[in-house]
């Protein structure tokens, strides 16, 4: 899914990790500047995942912070 805010276009993704599915986002500017912020966190289910991943390119695009994921999985 590809969607604009303010100008900036946002294409959320999740990707199934083991028993978790982790968000990801990438954005793409005004100017063609391409960005990617890499695994934004672990969530139970794909649609958490998902939402998140709206938030942060909506914050990116914003210049504010970016949320805090709800937990932190450490590997084994």
């Amino acid at each position: 899914m590809l969607f604009y805010h303010h100008g900036v276009a946002i294409q959320p993704s999740v990707s199934r990790r083991g028993n978790t599915f982790v968000a990801r986002v990438s954005i793409l500017e005004e100017d063609g500047e391409a960005t990617s912020l890499g695994d934004l966190g672990h969530f139970a289910n794909r649609r958490s995942a998902f939402a998140f991943a709206v938030r942060c390119g909506t914050a990116f695009a914003d210049d504010e912070p970016l949320p805090r994921a709800p937990c932190h999985v450490r590997p084994a």
